[in-house]
């Protein structure tokens, strides 16, 4: 098992999330990379307490980022 300090990820079943394999980020982001999608620590980081129900698409992310910066 691997500790990545900064992991934000609430999701402790993901296969991929640091604390359940040895390899930090790298098979989170290689997923989502493989599906043209942002990990959800860079949409937690913006709002932590985020609905899971998110378009996780690069345009997805870009309407989130704008979304929560009309609200700010």
């Amino acid at each position: 098992m691997s500790c990545v300090p900064f992991c934000i990820c609430v999701d402790d079943k993901c296969p991929n999330n640091p604390m359940n394999q040895d390899k930090g980020c790298t098979p989170c982001v290689a997923e989502c990379l493989a599906k043209n999608e942002i990990p959800v620590c860079f949409y937690r980081k913006l709002k932590p307490d985020m609905d899971r129900k998110q378009d996780y698409t690069f345009k997805g992310f870009a309407n989130f980022v704008l979304d929560e910066k009309s609200r700010r």
